[in-house]
């Protein structure tokens, strides 16, 4: 790995990044990317989020190579994508969601291949370490098609790791796999950014990124709407639902409630939206009783991340 005395400030670094896929049959041109300006923390674990469609899979596949931008600068570990093409991409590896692997080959066998596929010299590989770090080291010698779900998803880390890249991006490592691989995949996660590697991840999962994430960018349409450290951004979104039932209908919310963000539903149940980290949903229920309303039942609602990206879309520029 790179000298961390002579590392860049910034493992990815892009400038006005845009991705138009021209008009072709009755498909309309597709402007994938307008003009995204990231810079991405050396050693960090970045999260990238945004709904299917949101231009992070063509993000991803310019930085891997797989695909031309438009226009816009790129730079890996402070090489230029297009002056440095085959020394910016060996500064990655990346892990796609699909599982891509030989069923006929053994996991030694692959990861010897990748290496010479980089160049790694016979004497520097490292592929027994790499398979101990993911779990396969007594699966080594056993075919690809031998493997479960969750191992072959291990196999693939262990491809990108390969040439020993300082920056690792993880595209939906963790999406239909189970909690307990979820949670072994994030120990595992923490351990390579411990050793030094910046990862950026992308995943649906809000729990996901809250967890493992520094700072997390959520990208919409193509434009990144919200790039901030982890803490701040969920600060925005630190809200929930409280949803009363009262036992005698309400035509309006009473005024002793009038200070608090609540309404009345066309169901006729009483709506109070509430800050978590400023008050309590019990010292709500006393404004509630105090107010002189008889409580019937209630539910309390949480946004999900289809809520996330409506409040952060829907706010003005």
């Amino acid at each position: 790995m790179t000298d961390q005395k002579t590392a860049p400030e910034y493992a990815i670094e892009v400038e006005n990044l845009q991705k138009v896929y021209a008009a072709s049959g009755r498909m309309p041109e597709k402007h994938a990317l307008k003009g995204i300006s990231l810079k991405i923390p050396r050693g960090s674990i970045f999260g990238l989020l945004g709904p299917n469609g949101a231009g992070k899979s063509t993000f991803i596949n310019i930085l891997a190579g797989l695909v031309n931008k438009t226009s816009g600068t790129a730079r890996i570990w402070g090489l230029d994508i297009d002056q440095h093409p085959r020394q910016s991409r060996a500064a990655i590896g990346v892990v796609n969601q699909e599982i891509v692997a030989d069923p006929f080959f053994t996991p030694f066998e692959m990861l010897e291949l990748m290496a010479g596929f980089y160049g790694v010299p016979k004497g520097e590989r490292q592929t027994d370490e790499i398979l101990a770090a993911v779990g396969l080291d007594d699966k080594k010698d056993a075919y690809v098609r031998q493997l479960s779900g969750g191992m072959k998803r291990r196999l693939m880390v262990a491809k990108a790791l390969v040439h020993n890249p300082p920056v690792l991006i993880l595209d939906e490592p963790t999406a239909g796999v189970d909690v307990e691989l979820r949670r072994s995949m994030w120990t595992y996660v923490r351990e390579l950014h411990q050793r030094g590697t910046t990862i950026i991840l992308t995943t649906h999962y809000l729990e996901e990124a809250e967890e493992l994430c520094d700072s997390i960018a959520i990208v919409n349409h193509g434009e990144i709407v919200a790039c901030e450290p982890t803490p701040q951004l969920l600060s925005r979104l630190d809200y929930k639902t409280l949803v009363i039932s009262p036992r005698e209908p309400l035509a309006d919310v009473p005024d002793a409630l009038s200070a608090l963000d609540a309404k009345i539903r066309e169901s006729g149940e009483l709506e109070i939206t509430f800050r978590t980290s400023e008050t309590g949903i019990g010292r709500l229920l006393e404004q509630v009783r105090q107010a002189g309303i008889g409580i019937g039942d209630l539910v309390t609602e949480t946004p999900d991340l289809e809520d996330v990206f409506l409040a952060l879309t829907s706010e003005p520029a």
